[in-house]
Formats: structure tokens, sequence, C-alpha cells
């Protein structure tokens, strides 16, 4: 269900309740735009933490405009995440990210191989470049992976929805295929 969309059990006060937690959250929210293999599993695990609000797939970082599954070259499967500051915060969303996927492996996540496929940050501000820089710092320096972190961090120009096919396919096909699941706690010093 879309908030703020009244479904058939959904009554005015309801509906009426759901834009008033859209607005609150609206005010405290950010976008990031991350990419780590397949953007299936990646949107399905992350949908699910604390302070995330919305979550969708597409291309991202390549050299057309408009692209499609079958014509993205240079793009990354990519995952928009929107969230609440107030609950969470890109730090921490990045030491997800790395406990999700392989950031090791260049350009391949599970079965899948090519750019499409590869591990990166896309950021949009140089705070944003400097956080991500700190938490590879912290992954490679935790040795929980067998090699160094190759994720990429790259400028973020424009994300472009994937197709709807796309979107929560992992809802819409329980027993599609992921290679993401969470491998480790947290790389994070919880003091």
């Amino acid at each position: 269900m879309i908030k703020g969309t009244p479904n058939n059990g959904q009554s005015k006060k309801e509906n009426k309740l759901d834009k008033q937690i859209d607005n609150k959250h609206m005010v405290n929210s950010k976008k990031v735009y991350i990419a780590g293999g397949c953007f299936w599993g990646m949107e399905d695990l992350f949908r699910k933490r604390k302070g995330v609000l919305d979550t969708e797939v597409g291309y991202i970082g390549g050299q057309n405009e408009n692209p499609t599954y079958d014509n993205h070259p240079g793009h990354a499967e990519g995952i928009e995440i929107t969230y609440d500051t107030t609950e969470t915060n890109f730090k921490e969303i990045l030491d997800y990210f790395f406990r999700i996927h392989n950031p090791t492996t260049v350009d391949q996540q599970g079965n899948d191989i090519g750019s499409s496929y590869r591990s990166a940050i896309f950021y949009q501000n140089e705070e944003e470049k400097q956080t991500a820089e700190e938490v590879i710092a912290i992954v490679n320096q935790s040795n929980r992976w067998d090699g160094k972190v190759v994720t990429t961090l790259e400028p973020y120009t424009k994300f472009w929805p994937a197709e709807e096919y796309h979107q929560d396919y992992l809802v819409k096909n329980p027993n599609g295929y992921t290679c993401h699941f969470e491998r480790f706690g947290t790389f994070l010093d919880k003091k």
C-alpha cells in the first residue's frame, strides 16, 4: 500500500494519520544511492531496516538516458533509499550495505557478472564522500572480508527508476533469486 492512499479497509481518519506521518518523515528525509549487485536483493533487505521510508531500484552511473534492463551501458543496478534522519543516518546505511554484499569482488555479486553488478556508492556531496571513505577504512581494518574493499565512489549524476516489474521484485516473487544476506554484525563501534 502506498501511504496516503486509502485502500478498501482504510478509513478517512487512518488516511489522514498516514498523511501526517508522511509529512513528518518528509521533513526529516534524505536519499542515498548505492549499488551492490542485483538490485532485487538489496532492496528486499533495506526495505526492512529501521528508518528506511522507501526504496526504489533503478540504473545509475552510466552513459545513456532513459536506460532499461536491456539497454543500460555503464549503469549499475542501483537502489535509491529514502530514510528518516531522526532514525538512521548515511553511515549506518553504509555499514549495513557492506554487511549484505561482498564489496571485495570487482563487477560481480554471486552469479551476476559485469559492471552492472559493481559495488558503488554514489555520493551527493563531499561530506558523503568523506563518510564513505571512513566506512571503507573501517571495513578494511576489520579484516572480516578475505580481500580489500573495491567499492567505487562515484559522484551522483541521475537515478533512473527501473521498470515496474523490477520494483519490489522479491515481494512479488518470494522465491526469486538473490545473493544478498546479512553476513556480519555491525562494523561500527557502538559505544
